[in-house]
């Protein structure tokens, strides 16, 4: 549910959408890096929460330039304003694009089987070569599977290491695959649909990469339900199974921007396996323990993360005094409960 905006943020929306009427003006629920101003039928303002987002907010808006001219069957938010400075913060206007996503586990795989193939079919323009990084499975140590190997791995308990070893190399023995334009954060509120239930449009292109296309696959089937996946060929299911088996495959966006944000991916394993007790994640694994810097860290707004048993509905909460997360990012530290959410017990059971 969109919140109202505070005076501040929405001085930054009039400067770059002036002829917007600001009684219609909501802030977004969600927004990891960046505050969103909402002006329905009109535009959406993003805004910098950090320096670090402010810094990147230029590549990101030429992200949008190149993805808005790749020719898909649906609407992606295209910049209206040029990227604009208010002290330390930067905000540029995009385009509106009309739907809403849909709530988790909800998806039709007649709706989502175009979106794939649209994606997986879509020509690597040289202008998408120029703003897309490529993530490579071994860089001298930075690619993503040396930082799970050697960064990430290393740090668990050892009586967890050799299952995510096997589910690692099981990822790794697949057969590399052309790179084709992979959303990387798709499913939920990001995929818009009209009340007729078609698609109309594709948000929020951050973490876009050129990749495997079987990760949007393991994306949409994470949030949506695996059985949205029923048309999908028996080698992609099986390889978007493998991607989601290792970690959980929302939490490598660190590792694949070369980042290995150790702190963030290690925390963030345990939900992605099905360990099912908060207690099982030793204080040394958790962010900021290891005095991370700030400058790695991206923002959530919640403590509150849910522990399910594999056998039951239940949940319990853990106090714990340290940072928490989400699907990879560490939010601002506190004193409150949280808990992990579970995403493979229902898919083992």
């Amino acid at each position: 549910m969109p919140q109202s905006v505070p005076a501040d943020l929405l001085e930054i929306a009039e400067a770059l959408v002036p002829d917007a009427p600001l009684d219609s003006a909501r802030l977004a629920e969600h927004g990891n890096m960046h505050h969103v101003v909402l002006f329905p039928g009109v535009a959406a303002v993003r805004i910098s929460k950090r320096p670090m987002h402010a810094a990147e907010l230029p590549r990101r808006v030429e992200i949008l330039r190149a993805v808005a001219a790749a020719g898909l069957p649906f609407a992606v938010p295209e910049p209206l304003t040029a990227v604009a400075t208010f002290g330390e913060r930067a905000a540029v206007a995009i385009s509106w694009i009309d739907g809403e996503g849909l709530p988790e586990g909800v998806g039709d795989p007649a709706a989502f089987g175009p979106l794939l193939e649209a994606l997986r079919e879509v020509e690597i323009s040289p202008a998408l070569e120029a703003v897309l990084r490529r993530p490579r499975r071994y860089a001298d140590g930075l690619g993503w599977a040396d930082i799970l190997n050697d960064e990430i791995v290393p740090r668990l308990p050892t009586k967890w290491r050799d299952g995510v070893r096997q589910r690692l190399d099981a990822l790794l023995a697949l057969d590399e695959v052309p790179a084709r334009l992979v959303h990387g954060d798709l499913g939920g509120s990001n995929v818009h649909f009209g009340e007729d239930g078609k698609l109309t449009g594709v948000l929020d292109w951050d973490m876009a990469i050129l990749s495997d296309p079987a990760i949007d696959v393991a994306l949409v089937a994470t949030w949506h339900g695996w059985d949205v996946l029923r048309a999908t060929d028996e080698e992609t299911y099986r390889r978007a199974w493998a991607w989601n088996d290792a970690v959980g495959v929302g939490h490598l966006h660190a590792v694949f921007r070369a980042n290995p944000c150790r702190a963030s991916t290690v925390s963030s394993v345990p939900s992605s396996l099905g360990w099912t007790s908060a207690a099982d994640v030793p204080l040394a694994l958790l962010p900021g323990a290891d005095g991370t810097d700030d400058t790695t860290r991206e923002t959530r707004t919640s403590l509150i993360y849910q522990v399910r048993d594999q056998t039951t509905d239940s949940s319990t909460t853990h106090p714990r005094p340290q940072h928490a997360y989400l699907t990879g990012n560490i939010i601002e530290t506190g004193t409150d409960s949280y808990r992990l959410a579970q995403t493979r017990a229902g898919a083992e059971a």
